[in-house]
């Protein structure tokens, strides 16, 4: 998802959105022990997402 997607939510959104992003990291992290991951790719992409709605959250609580 684009930040400017991202800033469109409101703070309750983003908080279930990180929830269910890091739910995909759980799922993905469970595979890679189980030694078949498909998508490595994917962890870093899901990290840098859950990053940006952080910082968009924290941008939020200052205002």
């Amino acid at each position: 998802m684009k930040t400017r997607e991202l800033r469109s939510l409101s703070r309750d959104e983003l908080t279930d959105k990180i929830k269910t992003l890091k739910e995909e990291l759980f799922k993905l992290n469970f595979e890679r022990y189980g030694g078949r991951v498909e998508k490595p790719h994917k962890f870093s992409l899901i990290r840098k997402e859950i990053a940006r709605i952080h910082t968009l959250l924290n941008e939020k609580k200052e205002k």
